[in-house]
């Protein structure tokens, strides 16, 4: 592990420290859950896995339309005027 430091205000650390307690954990365990929580909402996806996604989601729902792929621009027009 690496040790860092870092400053909270008086209400943070008082906080902090109660959900700690509460959870019967330390408070240096319960920032690095918060880190590691932060770091997986925040995730960047490489271009691999973008056209991975854009690829699995591919023709998985249905407009009704059967002229999307030559009046894409209008209805792209059509959807952002609104």
């Amino acid at each position: 592990m690496v040790r860092t430091q870092i400053q909270l205000t008086e209400e943070q650390a008082r906080a902090i420290k109660k959900i700690a307690i509460s959870r019967h954990l330390s408070v240096a365990e319960l920032i690095r859950q918060a880190v590691d929580a932060m770091i997986k909402s925040s995730a960047i996806i490489d271009t691999e896995e973008r056209r991975k996604r854009a690829i699995d989601i591919a023709g998985r729902f249905s407009s009704g339309k059967h002229d999307i792929s030559r009046e894409h621009d209008k209805y792209l027009m059509d959807a952002f005027s609104k």
